[in-house]
């Protein structure tokens, strides 16, 4: 087991650990000399490289996908970590524990899948509850949906992301199918929720890193569904066909648009419900993945995110910040009134001693300038106090 993470490595560490390497380029150096730009990862996340010296001796006896024994000191570069390299070396495969380089879910898989089969097991239609057991009875498909990925990199993409992105989607059509009442049929929804991706325990190879198998390149997860419940279902000759329709359907119209990938767009009330869960899910779990591996360590914004099309903002941050500015000037609104206080009394003092009337006292030399601080103190703690109540 690797004794040192990505997650664990801290700014000026230095650090040497086993590495999956995700991305190898082999650049040029001003001077014409070869440098390596890599992108190394582990289960915890994956950080940006860069190896400067003595590069000719190593840089063709490793590739991308390969295992790396690497040395070298973690440095902050234009506000994210990265790893310079002193050396590197192709790593025996008897040093390395594939899970240590495989991002997981968090829930244990043999939990979740008896989560959905007990989900399964309430269903009231008598034909949809049959055949998802005689599915997820099949040795085989049970085996890969407690460890296939739901997608290759922009939602639930780590080993046993479908049966946790399933399981999610069961819970979210059983809440929302009783909002819409007698226009959802809940249990044609979560048939359509167990069903829609279930071709992805095919379509995705995870042996290095994430890829494609040749069938999933050739075919895609729709139509390698649509293999496994036309296997099922013609083991169950009196399943209704009209209801056989509506499953086809869930499956190959879940991405929602055309341009999306899907043969059809979703042309019933539980298809196009399926669609926008699938969407929220996917999302969601995405913004998660964003916010909890963002590489940036100052701001309260993410780095760009390519599947979401956007930076994020990293709320609890942004209004810690600005809970701390607001205390802060607190702090000093409070400082500078005593101070004020001190010499305004000081001046009632002297104005006293010298006899005279009371009325507006002139400020001493020191007090025009704590006014004038303590207004726009006064000024600055209204403004936070306004955003934070906007909030």
């Amino acid at each position: 087991m690797k004794s040192t993470y990505i997650a664990d490595l801290k700014p000026d560490q230095d650090a040497t650990s086993f590495f999956l390497v995700q991305s190898k380029e082999i650049r040029q150096k001003k001077t014409g000399e070869p440098y390596l730009a890599l992108s190394l990862a582990d289960r915890t996340g994956e950080i940006e490289a860069k190896m400067w010296d003595n590069v000719a001796e190593v840089m063709h006896t490793f590739d991308r996908d390969d295992f790396v024994k690497a040395k070298g000191r973690v440095q902050i570069f234009q506000n994210r970590p990265q790893f310079t390299v002193h050396k590197i070396r192709l790593a025996d495969e008897g040093e390395i524990a594939i899970e240590d380089f495989f991002a997981a879910s968090e829930r244990d898989p043999e939990e979740m899948f008896a989560e959905l089969r007990g989900i399964v097991a309430g269903l009231a239609n008598r034909h949809l509850k049959d055949l998802l057991e005689a599915i997820l009875a099949d040795e085989e498909i049970a085996r890969r949906l407690k460890r296939a990925p739901a997608a290759k990199t922009v939602h639930h993409a780590y080993l046993g992301g479908l049966l946790e992105h399933i399981v999610s989607m069961c819970h979210l059509c059983r809440f929302i199918a009783g909002h819409y009442g007698s226009l959802v049929d809940p249990d044609l929804l979560v048939a359509g929720a167990v069903l829609h991706d279930i071709g992805k325990i095919y379509e995705l190879s995870y042996r290095r890193s994430l890829h494609y198998t040749d069938e999933g390149q050739l075919l895609g997860h729709i139509v390698l569904g649509l293999r496994i419940l036309d296997e099922k279902v013609r083991l169950a000759p009196d399943f209704p066909p009209r209801l056989r329709n509506l499953l086809d359907h869930f499956i190959i119209s879940h991405h929602g648009e055309l341009e999306w990938g899907s043969p059809k767009v979703p042309m019933f009330a539980e298809a196009l419900l399926l669609h926008c869960l699938d969407n929220l899910d996917a999302k969601m779990e995405a913004v998660r993945s964003l916010l909890k591996r963002d590489p940036l360590i100052e701001g309260c914004w993410t780095r760009y995110s390519q599947p979401l099309e956007r930076m994020m903002l990293k709320t609890a941050k942004y209004l810690q910040e600005t809970t701390v500015g607001y205390q802060q000037t607190t702090a000093e609104y409070q400082q500078t009134t005593v101070e004020y206080q001190q010499t305004t009394a000081e001046g009632d003092s002297a104005g006293a001693e010298a006899g005279r009337p009371n009325g507006p006292k002139p400020l001493s030399l020191f007090g025009e300038p704590l006014k004038g601080a303590l207004e726009r103190l006064k000024a600055r703690l209204e403004r936070l106090l306004k955003g934070a109540l906007d909030k």
